[in-house]
């Protein structure tokens, strides 16, 4: 074996082994409730080493020269792409997988919701999905670093062994390894500081971060293997239909990679205030329309949004309908695309991240009032008019930090805008907006007197598939006045219902939903407030693995409201050391900062190379020339 080849096998294998031995050092007195079985950590492991064998075996076999059907697929995947098989290889794993891993993840989202906790990571099918998809994703970058035999691009980095990686595939790798990797944190996470299955844990936003933002590595990679590919006469490329389309699906996966981060408000059960969500999905459109706008020239942003919507709307259908689940919502974005697509009609070439600025007022703007339409539409909890006009304000700062960074993003693909004179802290300015806002979302202050629910339930359904009517009683009488949300909330007994609490009286409501108090199901009122984020339990079963004790619903009763997240993360283990807690939270931030700084070297080097190696070609690959054109060629 080259000894470049050795080099890796030990990398990745010295990787593997530490995957292997974190969760089960800690798995000695696991339960349900704090990580997965010891039995099911060795099986998982056991199948992770394998598939690191097989990766290093079609590595060493590649760069040995002696793996005959390497060649045969590297000219076969060069003929119908057009492009070196350094980078459409990768690119074809990538959105293979990516797919499995996204449809992987609202499957595993929805079971969690519906039925609970499961006992690790072979217990729940969708598992077994994510972790195919994610190890697909570290894959396509290992097989981006490997494939070359030469310098393949002029971004191109020269790794210690020897090797000279492309930029993108380097990105995807590292993104796909921090995403991995998460999984078996998660195990570890789960048994610190218990088996909490809400979406927004520190090591699930890892896991699915990590694998939205390799779209951006695969989109690097795709600029240099087509830079590359124009090297080679005209007539040796014959690129196969979708070939063609490869922009389109990127920059519509990357929108469905960051309205992710979204989630939680897709199935109607957050744990943050409901000012998240207009300031998420502003981001996302922001970054994903100006970056796509400015890429794929005109129609690029309408194109992105058609990829997001059958995308999502697939998702939506397979995982509600067709499997039986919640069904997550999703936004349309079609009304911030024709705003990106009629601004940038008017504005001039060469301004990019000026474009984008102006770009993200419209988005945040007409936009957001359309979305704020489409919740009392689609969504299950819409926008109520007392989230304005603090969800107006959040959601109009964070599309234009969003299309100041989707400017920069787009700029950076397509080689930089010599033309534009941009302070240079625009663009940093614009990420420390977005970590404001994130930090001011988070505040979620616990009231010094909280409201009490006087609770009368009527039943609709008799035992032992008990369901009931709840008329509450709130004290005092306009705690629930001008709410965000006061809606009834059952979930993980088989399903999950969420229904608003209709005004009867002062201070007196009634639940529109028949709640289940019965088996599994764990029912509770829940109130947000101003910045206070509260509820009530109703009935949760008793859970010895935690341990806690049953909450019956008597027919009459009255209950504090508390913070919310003390219900919606009931398994969470008390007591726990607030350095240790303040220690895992730094791990995981400066995990995830490492990644967005490496994201952002990326574009800048790609940027920089693609200017050396100008004049760009024609079409979708660079902007017209033309004197009088704007931002709609591209």
């Amino acid at each position: 074996m080259p000894k470049t080849a050795k080099t890796l096998v030990a990398v990745l294998t010295a990787l593997a082994a530490s995957l292997a031995v974190a969760p089960s050092a800690l798995a000695a007195k696991s339960t349900p409730a704090g990580g997965a079985e010891i039995g099911q950590v060795i099986i998982a492991t056991t199948g992770a080493l394998i598939a690191t064998a097989g990766l290093l075996a079609i590595v060493a076999g590649h760069r040995s020269g002696r793996l005959a059907p390497m060649k045969k697929l590297v000219a076969f995947s060069e003929r119908v792409s057009g492009m070196p098989a350094w980078s459409a290889m990768p690119l074809a794993i990538l959105g293979g997988t990516l797919g499995i891993a996204v449809f992987g993840m609202y499957w595993d989202i929805s079971i969690h919701l519906d039925k609970g906790r499961d006992p690790g990571p072979l217990a729940n099918a969708a598992h077994y999905f994510i972790l195919v998809g994610l190890f697909g994703v570290l894959f396509a970058g290992v097989m981006a670093l490997a494939l070359p035999l030469e310098k393949p691009s002029r971004s191109a980095i020269r790794l210690p062994n020897g090797w000279q990686a492309p930029l993108g595939g380097l990105i995807i790798t590292i993104c796909g390894s921090i995403s991995l990797l998460a999984f078996p944190l998660d195990d570890i996470w789960h048994r610190i500081f218990g088996q909490d299955v809400t979406l927004w844990g520190p090591t699930h936003l890892l896991l699915f971060g990590g694998a939205a933002f390799s779209v951006v590595g695969a989109w690097i990679l795709h600029r240099e293997g087509k830079a590359a590919s124009l090297k080679e006469p005209p007539e040796s490329k014959k690129p196969i239909f979708i070939a063609r389309y490869r922009e389109p699906l990127l920059a519509g996966a990357f929108l469905v990679g960051l309205s992710t981060f979204q989630g939680e408000f897709d199935f109607a059960v957050p744990q943050f205030r409901l000012v998240f969500h207009p300031m998420l999905l502003m981001l996302a459109a922001g970054v994903g329309l100006v970056a796509a706008r400015l890429r794929l020239g005109r129609g690029g942003a309408l194109k992105t949004v058609l990829v997001f919507l059958v995308i999502r709307g697939l998702l939506a259908l397979i995982v509600g309908p067709i499997i039986g689940h919640t069904t997550p919502k999703f936004p349309l974005y079609i009304v911030e695309a024709l705003v990106v697509e009629a601004v940038a009609l008017r504005f001039p070439r060469g301004r990019p991240i000026t474009f984008g600025a102006v770009a993200g007022v419209g988005i945040g703007t007409i936009g957001l009032a359309a979305e704020w339409a489409w919740s009392h539409i689609f969504w299950t909890i819409p926008w109520t008019s007392p989230l304005f006009p603090e969800g107006a304000i959040v959601g109009l700062v964070a599309a234009i930090a969003g299309g100041v960074l989707g400017g920069f993003i787009g700029r950076s693909l397509s080689g930089g805008a010599p033309g534009e004179r941009v302070p240079r802290l625009v663009v940093p300015a614009a990420a420390a907006v977005v970590a404001l806002l994130v930090a001011y979302g988070l505040q979620m202050p616990e009231p010094s007197k909280p409201p009490t629910a006087t609770v009368t339930l009527r039943d609709v359904k008799p035992a032992p598939k008990r369901e009931v009517q709840a008329i509450v009683r709130v004290t005092p009488p306009d705690a629930a006045k001008d709410a965000l949300w006061f809606v009834s909330t059952a979930w993980q007994g088989g399903g999950s219902r969420v229904g608003k609490l209709k005004p009867i009286g002062r201070g007196l409501y009634i639940t529109t939903k028949a709640m289940p108090v019965y088996d599994n199901w764990k029912s509770t009122i829940r109130l947000q407030k101003d910045d206070h984020v509260l509820g009530t339990a109703v009935y949760f079963p008793a859970d010895p693995a935690i341990p806690a004790p049953a909450v019956p619903a008597k027919a009459q009763f009255t209950r504090p409201f508390m913070q919310d997240k003390k219900l919606l993360q009931r398994e969470q283990k008390p007591g726990t050391s607030g350095v240790l807690t303040a220690g895992a939270y730094t791990i995981v931030l400066a995990v995830g900062l490492l990644m967005f700084g490496l994201l952002a070297w990326g574009l800048v080097r790609l940027s920089a190379t693609l200017r050396e190696g100008r004049p760009q070609p024609p079409a979708e690959d660079a902007p017209s020339q033309r004197p009088r054109e704007t931002v709609a060629s591209g």
